[in-house]
């Protein structure tokens, strides 16, 4: 048995397959996507992709550092609803952003929990979030009866909470922490980059599309606990898997943990400082250095997005102080070098 999912894509025996899916690998809707077609098997084919599947999940929470990690195909999303699925019962609490992520309130109402909202302070200047602190939390959780908390770090803009006081806080309550990691999935993989939350938190999930070279929309959720997250995954999840999404979810990470994906991530860090120690046109604000985020003294955030995309540059988001431009292991030095040279001529 082949115990690489990648492998498994690459050669098949030669057996005329009378099973789902029903291109058979050979007729293709749209030429440009016959690989894709090509190596999208059923679960049923000869080499037990589900036995690889397993082997390789056992690989990357070794690579992690975790209890387990589990791939997704249905982004970050599914582990959030699967991580409240498990932890939460009917009628228990869950304690959630009221700006968060539409899937924290919508895996509250999937596990039937009650939801209690609490809010953040925004940093004025720059119209963004601020950090989610134990200040902010424990009161909620001095009221009992919160089962788990959902936090978002890193927030759009790459402002990271302290992850690991946060677990001490919401274990002190007998709470689960729930971290919305979708945007630091680069975070294991550099120490110039904030510290993730995947050895720390009860359940955290990582979108690999945002910043970590991956396809839409496969994302990865790690836990630390011995509850199992299985039963709550294959409630949420389609029993006919995408088996080349699995495949390219294995290649990433190990892509990401290898000498040329480290070397690649810290190049990108590299470029992205240099070209900032160069720019004073325009202010920067402090957080991950993946996220670009800039103002620009006599402009709103959004005169400023108008003058980017005019320039040919189109930017994640914008608030009325702010624009943040998102990078990722995708990101060259040409692109990196053209969104700096319009910058330096704001004056």
């Amino acid at each position: 048995m082949n115990k690489d999912l990648n492998q498994i894509l690459k050669k098949k025996p030669n057996i005329k397959f009378f099973t789902t899916p029903s291109h058979g690998g050979k007729f293709c809707i749209k030429h440009k996507y016959y690989q894709f077609y090509k190596n999208d098997i059923s679960e049923t084919d000869f080499y037990e992709p589900q036995e690889a599947l397993r082997i390789s999940e056992k690989m990357a929470g070794e690579i992690y550092g975790t209890t387990n990690t589990k791939y997704l195909t249905n982004g970050s999303t599914s582990g959030i609803i699967a991580s409240v699925l498990t932890c939460v019962k009917a009628g228990e609490k869950v304690l959630i952003w009221d700006k968060s992520h539409p899937c924290h309130r919508n895996a509250c109402i999937l596990a039937n929990a009650n939801i209690v909202e609490y809010s953040i302070p925004l940093i004025e200047e720059w119209g963004i979030p601020s950090s989610v602190t134990n200040e902010i939390l424990e009161p909620y959780l001095k009221q009992g009866d919160i089962k788990a908390v959902i936090v978002t770090s890193p927030h759009y803009e790459g402002v990271v909470s302290d992850i690991p006081k946060l677990v001490e806080l919401c274990h002190k309550y007998q709470a689960y922490l729930i971290v919305d990691e979708a945007h630091g999935a680069l975070y294991p993989f550099s120490d110039k980059l904030p510290l993730s939350a995947v050895n720390y938190a009860d359940f955290t999930v990582q979108s690999l599309h945002k910043t970590a070279g991956g396809l839409n929309p496969t994302a990865l959720l790690h836990t630390n606990t011995d509850l199992d997250i299985n039963g709550a995954l294959s409630l949420i999840n389609t029993t006919s898997p995408s088996y080349p999404l699995l495949a390219s979810i294995e290649a990433n990470i190990k892509y990401l943990n290898s000498k040329k994906g480290h070397n690649k991530v810290e190049q990108l860090i590299d470029m992205i400082q240099a070209l900032k120690a160069e720019c004073t046109t325009v202010d920067f604000f402090e957080s991950d250095i993946t996220k670009i985020v800039i103002k620009k003294q006599g402009m709103t955030g959004y005169e400023l997005s108008e003058y980017l995309y005019k320039n040919k540059i189109e930017d994640e988001r914008a608030n009325d102080k702010s624009v943040l431009l998102l990078t990722g292991i995708g990101t060259d030095y040409k692109k990196l070098e053209y969104l700096f040279k319009k910058l330096n001529r704001l004056g």
